[in-house]
């Protein structure tokens, strides 16, 4: 048994009255260092191990041989930390003359891709606002209430943008009228850093956009600031929206679009940028449109695209 080796035996007394460790953690340490001897001396090792036999190839061995089962990179991450601790403290405690896994670097986590909506989908999501609202009209039933159809325009609007612009939910949440030149189809987003960028609509997003500040000028002429500095986007008291209360909304019409009621304002982002790039959008023009200050933030949506090659030829191509 490996806990009765003397060195293993000081380092989980050191873990639990020093570090005050739970049973747990200690636990999950006392695995790792026994996978390790059982990896070096074999499966029946006897204790007490010869722990200064056990060099920087033993170590890198050990951990490559992680990878190749399957492991996951954190697995293999988690397992390099018990033992680069283990061998710290026997190093420290002068039982080995230095640590195998000092240095060693743990493997890269791999990115996980984004969640994209596709163009239905999208589609979808843009039509959903005005058609919740359509469903509450009775027939026969007198006008509609100002403020509740002007939250049907505006959602209409501020969706429309998010996939026209690819804009983060904060950059618009932050809109102001003055930011909005719907002659020449633009709008200026403050982003990180508080960096300005043009962003372009497209026609449907002008044509909502426009529609939606007229019916807030209509129903709240002198409230939230005046002229340029008027926020664009206002709640049902006439102040600015918020951008929790943009995802809240967002939510309800992911539902009624069929759609993943989890998946937040920044899939339309996500969208945005893969559908740009598989319509043969060069990289740097969607890293310009997008704000990323790194090309290599970008180039995750070159991934998106490529696996959605994968996807098409799989689904099409008879000897996939």
């Amino acid at each position: 048994d490996i806990a009765r080796d003397p060195c293993v035996e000081h380092f989980l007394n050191y873990l639990a009255n020093e570090r005050n460790a739970s049973r747990h953690t200690i636990s999950g340490y006392l695995l790792d260092i026994g996978q390790f001897v059982k990896a070096v001396w074999g499966p029946g090792a006897k204790v007490p191990c010869r722990w200064n036999e056990a060099d920087r190839f033993a170590a890198r061995k050990f951990l490559v041989e992680f990878q190749r089962e399957g492991s996951a990179p954190t697995t293999t991450a988690r397992k390099l930390a018990s033992l680069r601790s283990f061998f710290k403290f026997l190093e420290r405690e002068e039982y080995v003359e230095r640590n195998p896994f000092g240095g060693l670097r743990p493997p890269k986590k791999a990115r996980p891709l984004p969640n994209v909506l596709s163009v239905a989908e999208v589609t979808r999501l843009l039509e959903a606002p005005l058609k919740v609202w359509k469903r509450t009209l009775k027939p026969g039933a007198a006008v509609p209430e100002p403020a509740q159809e002007y939250a049907a325009v505006r959602d209409a609007a501020i969706l429309e943008v998010l996939y026209s612009t690819g804009a983060r939910v904060s950059e618009l949440a932050g809109l102001s009228t003055g930011d909005v030149d719907l002659l020449s189809g633009v709008i200026t987003v403050k982003g990180k850093g508080k960096k300005e960028r043009l962003c372009p609509l497209g026609a449907p997003a002008c044509k909502a956009l426009r529609e939606a500040m007229k019916k807030a000028a209509e129903l709240w002429p002198g409230s939230a600031g005046k002229g340029r500095s008027r926020p664009v986007f206002l709640n049902l008291h006439g102040g600015p929206l918020t951008t929790r209360s943009i995802e809240r909304q967002m939510k309800r019409y992911l539902a009624e679009a069929g759609l993943n009621s989890s998946l937040s304002p920044h899939a339309l982002r996500h969208s945005f940028a893969t559908h740009m790039l598989d319509a043969g959008a060069d990289l740097r023009s969607v890293q310009e449109l997008l704000g990323h200050s790194s090309l290599s933030t970008t180039q995750i949506y070159t991934h998106i695209s490529a696996e959605r090659l994968k996807k098409v030829y799989e689904d099409a191509h008879p000897r996939a």
